[in-house]
């Protein structure tokens, strides 16, 4: 750990809080947000879609596990920066091979810790997700420059990123066991768990790169599409909004999570929007429209669907409805064709970590796969 050198996380509002440095030494500005995770750093620190987020950790003690080979949901720690309360001394965990700071200095990320994290979290709840920065060491500078330099970062709000997390080349995961299915998964941050979670259901993915063409999904004769998680602003997808209106215009059964959820959304005529904080952990409850039954989800966006719980609308593809809300305070959750095979949720089924109340999302997909097989 770096032992007891100065560090400050600072808000574009003039907020600073001060602790030492956790990871790598120098400067890192982002998003400020926080997930109420108490489990699954490494799943956290790996998902794609916190691309350019300072992700603040709720829960107080980070690190007791320390780092392993096995967990990572993709190939490098995503976020911008971090900020803990209570950064373990030593790992203890039979599956580590390393702690959690050695990871954090090893890939460059800034962080901070001994930082009272429930204040900064309730500033964050009030307010509104905001740009931030973490300072140490060298970069440690008044707080005026600190503050400018803050100000100076790009806003989150139409902001490209999915182009930055995608996959330079396709790749497969095959199925396991028999294979039933073939689809194709549009890689806009897409998390290591989904093909996993896909190829236990006998489903070969291929996973294919955000700018991929109609023409080229079908050389590979899929049965579906997938439009995976991702990070940034929904608003800048114009390109994968009109690659999905030509799968709907096939009838190609579609599955659509996260940022994938937004991307339907907007396909289907709706507007998508910012969150004041947003939804960012695994104890999110979800309500099911048709059912009444009640989720509890791993999430993590900062945008929403516009829409109302229930709500049935128009669309080029005929009738849908909003699926799928948040208890918590309404957001839309979920959208579905009510005569096509496409529907979406906003949430992550793969939940890694989190809980697996939503994991048969995925055999809904096969069901809808199975039925348009048969038609």
């Amino acid at each position: 750990m770096t032992a007891h050198t100065p560090a400050a996380l600072v808000l574009e509002d003039g907020r600073i809080f001060r602790g030492e440095a956790y990871g790598k030494v120098g400067r890192s500005l982002g998003e400020v947000v926080f997930t109420t995770g108490m489990t699954g750093y490494q799943e956290t620190l790996t998902d794609p879609s916190y691309h350019r987020q300072i992700v603040v950790q709720t829960a107080p003690q980070i690190g007791n596990t320390g780092w392993n080979d096995e967990d990572d949901e993709s190939d490098k720690i995503w976020v911008a920066g971090y900020a803990v309360r209570d950064p373990a001394r030593r790992p203890s965990n039979w599956r580590s091979t390393r702690s959690l700071d050695d990871e954090l200095t090893g890939q460059g990320v800034v962080g901070i810790s001994g930082i009272d994290t429930r204040t900064l979290t309730r500033h964050v709840r009030e307010l509104g997700a905001m740009r931030g920065g973490i300072f140490s060491g060298p970069e440690l500078l008044s707080d005026e420059q600190m503050v400018a330099a803050v100000k100076d970062s790009s806003q989150m709000v139409g902001a490209s990123l999915a182009g930055d997390v995608t996959t330079q080349k396709p790749y497969v995961v095959p199925a396991e066991g028999g294979k039933r299915f073939t689809v194709v998964a549009l890689d806009m941050g897409i998390k290591a768990n989904t093909p996993r979670m896909m190829a236990q259901r006998g489903i070969e993915i291929h996973v294919m790169p955000l700018a991929s063409t109609m023409d080229e999904i079908l050389q590979v004769a899929p049965d579906g599409l997938f439009l995976s998680n991702g990070p940034g602003d929904p608003a800048t997808t114009d390109a994968q909004v009109e690659l999905t209106r030509q799968a709907l215009d096939r009838k190609l059964p579609l599955f659509g999570i996260c940022f994938g959820n937004q991307v339907l959304g907007r396909a289907l005529g709706r507007g998508t929007y910012k969150l004041q904080y947003g939804h960012r952990g695994i104890n999110i409850p979800v309500i099911d429209q048709e059912t009444g039954k009640v989720a509890i989800t791993a999430q993590n966006h900062g945008f929403a669907v516009e829409g109302e719980p229930g709500e049935e609308f128009d669309t080029d593809f005929g009738r849908a409805i909003v699926s799928h809300h948040c208890a918590n305070d309404g957001a839309v959750e979920g959208l579905r064709l009510l005569n096509g095979p496409a529907f979406s949720v906003q949430y992550h089924p793969e939940a890694a970590a989190g809980p697996h109340d939503a994991a048969p999302l995925f055999d809904r997909f096969v069901d809808l796969m199975s039925e348009s097989s048969k038609s």
